[in-house]
């Protein structure tokens, strides 16, 4: 479905670090209203400090729905209402399965899963009434095939991926468009926090480590114009991850050299 003009109000989640952060500072930066939030009050205002233009912070809950529910009438009150939501905040933490603390459990599909199922529930009822609108679900290459060491993590974005495909189906009748990115790793806290953790090895295989500013690039231009369903990055990633997926006797054949590789990179950008 191809935009039919340019959207100006924004609501973006997990804006004070990362991905998040990048995406509402470009959005800022071009002249757009939004409303930036987080569940850190604090980071996101000393974030926002920095920040062209005269962006709209408050604190979300995503786990939250009277938090998402509050957000959208802040949104409505300051902008008159919202045309896009980009559903960014995430939650890692590395464990083989036989370790895990299993609070991870809970806290990987509160806020990989159901925050991005709370936020697309919330924004497409005021989108749907109003017959327009735009909801982007960021989840991750370890969507398309399982990652030994980040299995809450892959299964919560496998989740996210698979949730946003059906919503696009459903939505897309009724005038609102649903966008999925898949992102192979970024550059943000989150990847800083898996660097002591030889578990995530797997996620430091990419030949090159993305910036928050190429995937927010990505989000707040080629995803607002063209409204694709699905869209990996980079794009050549996603078949060698499918392939994996499809194929997952092969996989674990090739998983000890990739590994190998991703834990030579991984000591790298600890360094």
């Amino acid at each position: 479905m191809a935009a039919t003009q340019s959207l100006k109000r924004h609501l973006v989640t997990g804006a004070a670090s990362g991905i998040g952060l990048a995406v509402a500072r470009t959005l800022l930066a071009r002249g757009e209203q939004v409303l930036a939030t987080d569940l850190d009050d604090d980071a996101l205002a000393r974030a926002s400090s920095s920040w062209d233009g005269a962006p709209v912070t408050r604190r979300l809950d995503v786990t939250s729905i009277d938090d998402w529910r509050a957000a959208i009438e802040a949104a409505k009150a300051s902008f008159g209402g919202v045309d896009v939501v980009y559903n960014i905040a995430g939650y890692l933490t590395p464990g083989w399965v036989h370790e895990f603390d299993v609070r991870d459990i809970d806290r990987h599909l509160s806020v990989n899963v159901k925050g991005v199922m709370l936020g697309t529930r919330i924004a497409a009822e005021q989108m749907v009434a109003s017959g327009a609108g735009h909801i982007v679900n960021v989840a991750s290459m370890a969507a398309y095939a399982p990652v030994p060491g980040l299995s809450l993590y892959s299964a919560s974005k496998y989740a996210v991926r698979a949730f946003s495909l059906a919503a696009a189906t459903e939505l897309r009748p009724r005038g609102v468009a649903v966008s999925v990115l898949c992102p192979d790793a970024v550059a943000t806290p989150m990847l800083d926090k898996q660097t002591d953790y030889d578990e995530a090895s797997l996620t430091f295989s990419a030949p090159r480590i993305l910036t928050a500013d190429e995937v927010a690039e990505v989000l707040t231009g080629r995803v607002l114009r063209d409204r694709p369903l699905e869209l990996a990055l980079p794009r050549g990633r996603k078949w060698l991850a499918r392939a994996a997926d499809l194929v997952p006797e092969a996989a674990e054949w090739m998983r000890p050299v990739i590994e190998r590789a991703g834990r030579a990179r991984r000591k790298a950008h600890r360094r």
